[in-house]
């Protein structure tokens, strides 16, 4: 691995610089015994951030530097890192960058969680910490499309680039970009909770799209007949894992029920539910836990060949958000 330094990045962007600012003003004013504990976290916190970027580039990496004029061959070592198994193989500024922006999500939820009383904080203190579930969630969304076969070479080597600027700084200008279609998914999801019935999803699924953009919409339309997009539809606005729906669906008919509510769904059920049941919607990391379940759950269906999504209705979301800048 090659010595050279990585340019300096900034540990917290300007506008978080000054929003932690503002509500350390605000606590020394109304708690003033919760300073010491925001100072210290946030110190630690800039401590592992100036660690972490102190590593080299990625692009500086032997394993990369040898591939630069090959993008087959990025694309290629950069797949590698994909799978936790790979653990051993994956750079320390990949895996220790993953661990900043847990440490990150804590800090600012510190914040939120003390500074709940005054609403001015909220919304940035929200829009921050899901931009930090996002840009998560985003290594996953690149991962499948540089295994698409629907995207182009030029197209792999654009978010390619764009997963190793990301390992570099710590953010992702897409994720930011699409930050609001995605709050608007889940905004929208948690004020419109399964009322299951019928078990047809027609239910939830105009809920939700009152409240989302017309791109929505859209998607919707050309992915109507994709069965991978409506199965991972059914999961998204169900909470459950597409082979419990099918279970639902033929009790339903075996018994002769026209509809079922929350409470019977789990009679008609054999085991635990796949999928944590979220019990707390103003809970950030239940987003986190619900995307990563359903994709464990995609994975190990491509695995065994099951039938299924093989996908999160987030993944192809994005990807079709992606799609779309690229026309």
């Amino acid at each position: 691995m090659t010595t050279s330094a990585a340019p300096a990045t900034q540990v917290l962007s300007e506008h978080e610089e000054k929003l932690v600012g503002r509500i350390e003003e605000w606590l020394s004013e109304q708690k003033p015994h919760d300073i010491p504990i925001v100072e210290d976290r946030f110190q630690r916190l800039k401590k592992l951030g100036n660690a972490v970027f102190d590593y080299p580039s990625i692009r500086n990496i032997e394993l990369f530097s040898e591939n630069l004029d090959d993008e087959r061959g990025i694309i290629e070592s950069l797949r590698v890192f994909s799978s936790s198994s790979h653990l051993l193989r994956t750079p320390t500024k990949v895996v220790a960058l993953r661990s900043f922006l847990v440490a990150k999500f804590h800090a600012f939820s510190l914040l939120s969680q003390l500074s709940f009383e005054n609403s001015e904080f909220y919304l940035p203190l929200k829009n921050i910490i899901f931009s930090i579930i996002c840009t998560l969630m985003a290594e996953d969304v690149y991962f499948s499309c540089l295994d698409d076969p629907g995207f182009s070479s030029n197209s792999k080597s654009m978010l390619a680039n764009n997963l190793i600027e990301l390992w570099d700084s710590g953010t992702d200008q897409r994720s930011i970009h699409n930050l609001m279609a995605l709050t608007s998914l889940w905004t929208a999801r948690d004020s419109a909770p399964p009322s299951f019935g019928t078990m047809d999803g027609n239910t939830e699924l105009l809920r939700i799209s009152l409240d989302m953009d017309t791109d929505w919409v859209e998607f919707l339309k050309e992915e109507s007949t994709n069965n991978n997009t409506r199965w991972a539809l059914e999961e998204f606005l169900f909470g459950l894992s597409h082979e419990e729906i099918k279970q639902v669906r033929c009790r339903l008919r075996d018994c002769g029920v026209t509809s079922v509510n929350h409470i019977e769904l789990r009679y008609y059920l054999d085991s635990s539910p796949a999928y944590s049941v979220v019990d707390d919607h103003d809970d950030p990391r239940v987003i986190y836990d619900f995307f990563i379940e359903r994709r464990d759950a995609c994975t190990l269906r491509k695995k065994i060949s099951a039938s299924g999504p093989l996908h999160t209705l987030e993944e192809i979301y994005l990807k079709y958000r992606i799609i779309l800048e690229q026309k």
